[in-house]
């Protein structure tokens, strides 16, 4: 793509398919924006100086040049600014002149699509709050003709209703015909059998980001529409066309700064702006976004000459990329996608640049969207999943009924989140969308990503599933060395202290703990009274073989022999992390160089050492400090706000300069009101507030060997070089490592004990495109995530989350290296490890 189209954030092989989320901004519209604002002074346009004369003015000139774009004049419509599209279809539901239940007069109706953004279905709430009946109207449904039941005496009503329909869907990219709006107003058509005089909500949205809207044919009464997503820039500014023939009877309430031409303060008197805009514009509009449509509207025009040109262009890219997909098959003839349309792309007059679909494995069986989305995101390809704001067509096209979607919330399923099947049925899809600037090689990119996920030798194989599925009665190998050295350790109360490998500065690797043997057995025969007495293995113990713990979040492992636990779980893990400029987490995902950071701790010394390649050892002090308070916000954690304290400048430049971009260390903020019980916790048992560092999901992360021994045997054949184990373990970032008999064997668990902790199993560790990181060199492995998926039958869980229920007692708890194992069952389960067929071994 040539430089001037994509943004500096778009360079580097992305290739982007969410336009119909939000497409792209150009670097040209910037510039020009820059530009504008550097060489003009714009302030608020409700002052009479200069300034203020130059924003009013730019802001009416931009309303000229939005009516221009849409083919229409001031004489017909007037452009209301809004912060979006919902902001705009909100307005309609407050202001609109609804004839509510129970007056002498029929009352009005609110019909909707179904196939319509949730903002849409979203008015209803406010027109049942006003006794208006809301009306839901299938896209399929048998429209009435006016002629054929209203009597003659009823076709002069006037109460008003509306009607909502979008012109192009959001989910599909289906276009309604533009004409239901004239068939609609005339009374040709009628969504619901009752009199009155109807108007049309056009929910433009969608369409007009790559379709042109002449609304000098098309006289919709109500066009909200969101500027980002047909310039990509500014966000959070949209507008509603209101068509002038039904401005006067519009009702408003609340009055805000600038709407009106007198009122008082003491007395009931308000009397509002003659201007229909500034009547519903409450407040300073967004002046300077509203200034960088301008310069949107000549960068579009110059770099693709008009919407037309963008019509056929997306629409040529999709209907090739439909047709391929349409046309992939598996060996045994099973189609690799299932595709949601109403249409078969033949025609750009009624299909917009969007697709819709499902990946299939061989059998039929959908590939949850997640899955595609996590494979997608490693060949840096950006999608959309869910449902897309659209449930009414999700509904539609997936054949998911009223009641499953209730089921689906009691399950846990909400809007938005990763839950991409229960029972083995999608919750969502997966959605691409090109836009003006989209290539062809952007669709090749995303054909080659569906052909190499799809297609390799041993995507044929039957994969392998967790423990819960099958049952074999051979014992799991046990006769590879690595493990068996593992295996023949045994607890020790006190480890002495190791050199750390590769740490030139002399940082502890473990620190010792000597506890007293009599108050340790005390405690190990209070736990006898509690736990359920450990799995029979032939005699064979369970023990802890590896501990790690990751002082900087998403930085390389310190790995240690025995470690104090604190209330968050390991002693100062995850207790740093790095944010960019603007406060953000950045994590592996973003920038793998990470992993090559070294942080170890210090306990004698009470300090963090970082060390990385070609830069000088830096320490940090353990000492709490509250420093320079920072608040940031991470989704992943517990989504609150979590309080921080910047590490200072010194800290700031290392990692800047490592990490070749603008950065800083944070750390939690001992602030005891952090603490907060965390939505795995629910049904713990224990009473104490559970408390969490700066993990994603739960205090600790438990990984099995045995495991990892038999995921390596079966994902050899599918990558191109060999993972030895201790690399496999590292790339799964765990916390404890243990060694078991059986393999899998710990997805069974409810509880564990070990030495004189106890935890409780919260639930199973879904991997993400971290664990493609070779956590020595950084460099990234685009097979191995769909490896684990095709292992583990379509999922990509390894590892479970664990939360700890200290005992009280005299001394620190400690976990060590060789301790044993104590597990529970989960109830009415029974330990079961998987099975390979020869086919499968042999890969």
């Amino acid at each position: 793509m040539e430089k001037g189209w994509y943004p500096a954030a778009a360079a580097g092989g992305m290739t982007y398919l969410d336009h119909a989320g939000s497409t792209l901004f150009p670097e040209s519209l910037l510039k020009a924006f820059t530009d504008d604002l550097r060489n003009n002074v714009y302030s608020n346009p409700h002052s009479q100086n200069i300034s203020s004369k130059l924003t009013y003015d730019t802001i009416e000139h931009v309303r000229y040049r939005i009516l221009q774009h849409f083919h229409t004049t001031s004489e017909d419509y007037t452009v209301i600014f809004t912060s979006g599209c919902t902001a705009a279809l909100k307005l309609v539901a407050e202001v609109f002149p609804w004839v509510p239940e129970g007056t002498e007069q029929p009352s009005s109706r609110f019909c909707y699509l179904t196939d319509s953004h949730t903002s849409v279905v979203g008015m209803r709430g406010i027109t049942a709050s006003m006794n208006v009946l809301s009306v839901p109207v299938k896209p399929k449904d048998k429209w009435l003709l006016e002629k054929d039941w209203l009597p003659t005496e009823e076709r002069n009503c006037t109460t008003p209703h509306l009607f909502s329909y979008p012109a192009q869907s959001n989910f599909s990219g289906t276009k309604y015909p533009l004409s239901w709006i004239q068939d609609i107003k005339s009374g040709k058509l009628c969504p619901v059998k009752i009199p009155g005089k109807w108007f049309v909500l056009l929910d433009a949205a969608s369409y007009v980001s790559s379709s042109p809207l002449d609304l000098g044919v098309h006289q919709a009464d109500f066009i909200p529409i969101s500027f980002y997503k047909i310039f990509g820039f500014p966000t959070g500014l949209g507008a509603l066309l209101v068509n002038n023939r039904i401005a006067p009877l519009l009702r408003k309430t609340y009055f805000g700064g600038g709407t009106a031409a007198a009122y008082l303060a003491g007395e009931d008197f308000y009397f509002p702006k003659k201007s229909i805009a500034e009547r519903f514009e409450d407040g300073t509009v967004s002046f300077l976004d509203i200034i960088a449509l301008k310069h949107g509207f000549d960068v579009l025009e110059k770099l693709t000459g008009g919407m037309e040109k963008i019509k056929q262009h997306t629409f040529a890219l999709a209907h090739y990329t439909y047709t391929v997909l349409s046309t992939l098959k598996y060996a045994n003839g099973a189609p690799v996608v299932r595709l949601y349309n109403d249409t078969d792309f033949s025609d750009p007059d009624v299909q917009g640049p969007i697709i819709n679909f499902n990946v299939l494995d061989e059998r039929g069986e959908v590939i949850g969207f997640s899955q595609v989305e996590k494979m997608a995101s490693l060949h840096n390809i950006h999608v959309r999943t869910g449902c897309f704001c659209n449930t009414g067509a999700c509904q539609m096209h997936l054949g998911i009924s009223n009641e499953d979607i209730r089921k689906n919330l009691q399950a846990g399923h909400v809007c938005g989140d990763d839950i991409d099947l229960i029972d083995g049925r999608p919750t969502g899809s997966v959605r691409i969308s090109f836009g003006y600037m989209s290539s062809f090689e952007d669709a090749q990119a995303f054909l080659k990503f569906i052909i190499a996920t799809r297609f390799s030798k041993s995507d044929t194989e039957i994969p392998f599933q967790s423990s819960a599925t099958q049952l074999t009665t051979e014992p799991a190998p046990d006769d590879h060395s690595y493990f068996n050295s593992i295996n023949k350790l045994s607890p020790r109360t006190h480890i002495t202290d190791r050199e750390h490998r590769n740490n030139p500065s002399g940082t502890e690797r473990a620190v010792g703990w000597q506890s007293p043997e009599s108050e340790l057995e005390s405690i190990r025969a209070a736990l006898s009274e509690v736990a359920v007495p450990k799995i029979k293995r032939g005699g064979k113990p369970i023990t802890v073989i590896n501990i790690y713990l990751y002082p900087i979040k998403s930085c390389s492992a310190f790995e240690v022999t025995e470690w104090p636990v604190g209330n968050q779980g390991l002693l100062y893990d995850r207790n740093w992390m790095v944010v960019n400029q603007n406060g953000v987490c950045i994590t592996q995902k973003q920038e793998p160089k990470l992993c090559l950071i070294n942080p170890s701790i210090n306990l004698k010394q009470k300090i963090m050492v970082i060390q990385a390649e070609g830069m000088d050892p830096i320490s940090v002090s353990l000492e709490e400090n509250t420093g320079k308070e920072a608040v940031i916000y991470e989704s992943k954690v517990c989504s609150h706000r979590v309080k921080t304290y910047d590490c200072g400048e010194r800290t700031a430049g290392w990692f800047s300069t490592f990490l070749g971009r603008p950065c800083r260390l944070i750390r939690q903020s001992p602030d005891k009101k952090n603490d907060t019980q965390h939505k795995n916790t629910k049904g713990l048992t224990c009473a104490t507030s559970i408390s969490l560092s700066l993990v994603n999901e739960a205090q600790y992360l438990l990984i099995n060997a045995a495991s990892i021994l038999q995921l390596k045997e079966h994902v050899a054949p599918r990558l191109k070089e060999p993972l030895e184990i201790e690399e496999l373990i590292r790339r799964f970032r765990a916390n404890i490592v243990i060694s078991t008999p059986e393999s899998f064997e710990e997805e069974e668990w409810a509880e564990i004990s070990i030495g004189s902790l106890r935890f409780q199993v919260v639930g199973p560790c879904t991997r993400c495109q971290v664990i493609c990181i070779d956590q020595q060199s950084g460099e990234r492995n685009k097979e191995f995530l769909q490896s684990l998926s095709a292992a583990r039958g379509k999922k990509t869980n390894f590892g479970i989350y664990l939360m700890n229920q200290p005992l009280r007692s005299s001394f620190p708890d400690i976990l060590s290296v060789g301790s044993e194992v104590l597990p529970m069952l989960k109830e009415n389960t029974e330990i079961q490890h998987p099975t390979f067929s020869e086919e499968k071994c042999s890969g």
